[in-house]
C-alpha cells in the first residue's frame, strides 16, 4: 500500500452509508458530501452500501462517480456484495483501515453495527457499543442523564402495549392521564429513531391519540414530553475523554417545530452559526454538552440539542445525536467549520481519534 510523504502508511476509510432504518434517504445524502470532502492525499476510499433490506454491496458507482468528480446529490448503496467480515479483515491485512458509519437511526447508530465492528476488530468513527445504544434509545438517555444531574423536559416513556387494544377506554384514559401530567401541548416521539421521523406535535386529546399511533408504526417504545415554548440551540462535540464543544447553533424552524422537511427538503428553517447568547450562557451550554458527552459513553462526535425556554429556566438538555448528518446544511460540520476546522481536516481528525480508541481499547483487552 501506498505512503504519504512523512512515511506514515495511507489508511483505508471504509465510507458505510444506507441502512435498513427509515432515515436511509438521509444517510446517502450525508455519505454524498463526506465523500466529496474527504482529503484522498491521506486516504484511500472504499464506499460501502447496505440496501433497504439490510444486504451490503461495494458501490462502485459512488467510487466511480467520485473518480470522475462527478458526485450525484446522494450515494447509489448498490453494487456487488460485499461480506463485512472478510472484506474488513483483508482490508486490514493490507494495511490500516477505518470505518466511517454514517447509518443514521436503527441498524447503524444504535451499537448493532458498532459491535459488529467491534467483531472485526477494526477501528470506527464515533461511540462504541454502550455509548451509541444509550443515546439511540430516547428514554434510556434521559434516564442515565437524569442520573447526572442535568436539566431536561418533563416527559413520559411508554410501550406500545400501553395503549391498549382498538376500542377499549385504555387510550383514551392514558390520553387524558398525559395531558393532565405533561401539559396541553406534547411532542410524541420513537424511542429510537432520529431526523424527527415519527415526530408529532399534540394539542388536544384527539391529536395525541393520532401521534401515539403514528410513533407507534416506527418504535415499540415511545417518548412523550412536554412542548418547551423557546429557542433551539445545537453545539457539536468532538474528541474522547475530553471532548471539545463547539460554540453554540440555533435553530429557527420554518414550520411548527423541527421536522423532517425542514432538515432536509426545503430551504424554509434558519440556521444560525452565530446566535445572540451571552457569554455565560453560551459557557453553561457547553459545560452541559461536555457532561452529556461524557455521560452517555459518547467518543468522536455527537451533536447535542438544547432548548432555551422563555420561562428563564435555563437550558434544557434535549437529546444527543452519535452520528449527526453531514449535508451542506447540518450543524455539526457547519459549526466545526465556524471554529476554523474545515470539512476534511474534520474527517481527518475523527479518523484520529478512531484509531486512537481502537488502540486504547486492545490494551485493555489483550493482556
Amino acid at each position: 500500500m501506498a505512503s504519504t510523504d512523512d512515511a506514515t502508511p495511507r489508511r483505508t476509510l471504509v465510507l458505510l452509508f444506507g441502512g435498513r432504518s427509515a432515515e436511509h434517504d438521509v444517510s446517502c445524502v450525508s455519505a454524498r458530501h463526506v465523500l466529496a470532502a474527504v482529503d484522498t492525499a491521506h486516504l484511500d476510499i472504499v464506499p460501502v452500501g447496505i440496501d433497504r433490506e439490510g444486504s451490503w454491496s461495494l458501490a462502485e458507482a459512488a467510487a466511480d462517480a467520485h473518480a470522475a468528480g462527478d458526485l450525484p446529490d446522494a450515494l447509489d448503496p448498490s453494487g456487488p456484495a460485499w461480506d463485512p467480515l472478510p472484506r474488513l479483515a483483508e482490508l486490514a491485512a493490507a494495511g490500516p483501515v477505518v470505518v466511517f458509519p454514517l447509518l443514521h437511526g436503527p441498524l447503524g447508530e444504535d451499537g448493532t453495527v458498532q459491535g459488529l465492528l467491534e467483531v472485526a476488530d477494526v477501528p470506527y468513527v464515533g461511540a462504541g457499543v454502550l455509548g451509541s445504544a444509550l443515546a439511540m434509545d430516547k428514554l434510556a438517555a434521559r434516564e442515565v442523564l437524569a442520573q447526572h444531574g442535568l436539566p431536561q423536559a418533563r416527559y413520559r416513556g411508554l410501550h406500545v402495549e400501553d395503549l391498549g387494544a382498538p376500542g377499549t377506554d385504555t387510550l383514551a384514559a392514558l390520553v387524558e392521564s398525559l395531558l393532565a401530567d405533561l401539559g396541553p401541548t406534547v411532542f410524541v416521539k420513537p424511542a429510537n429513531l432520529g431526523s424527527s421521523i415519527g415526530v408529532s406535535r399534540a394539542t388536544d386529546a384527539a391529536t395525541l391519540e393520532v401521534a401515539l399511533k403514528a410513533a407507534a408504526a416506527y418504535d415499540e417504545w415511545l417518548v412523550v414530553e412536554e412542548a418547551i415554548v423557546g429557542r433551539e440551540i445545537e453545539l457539536s462535540v468532538l474528541g474522547d475523554r475530553v471532548p471539545q464543544v463547539s460554540g453554540p447553533g440555533e435553530i429557527r424552524p420554518g414550520a411548527e417545530f423541527y421536522d423532517y422537511a425542514d432538515k432536509y427538503e426545503t430551504d424554509a428553517a434558519e440556521l444560525l452559526d452565530d446566535p445572540d447568547l451571552d457569554a455565560e450562557t453560551v459557557v453553561r451550554f457547553q459545560e452541559l454538552a461536555a457532561r452529556a458527552f461524557q455521560a452517555l459513553r459518547c467518543s468522536g462526535m455527537a451533536r447535542v440539542d438544547f432548548f432555551l425556554p422563555d420561562d428563564d429556566r435555563g437550558p434544557v438538555l434535549n437529546e444527543v445525536n452519535t452520528i449527526p448528518g453531514f449535508t451542506p446544511i447540518s450543524m455539526y460540520p457547519r459549526l466545526w467549520q465556524k471554529a476554523g476546522l474545515d470539512y476534511p481536516a474534520l474527517i481527518d481528525r475523527l479518523v484520529d481519534l478512531a484509531v486512537e480508541r481502537h488502540a486504547r481499547r486492545r490494551r485493555n483487552t489483550r493482556h
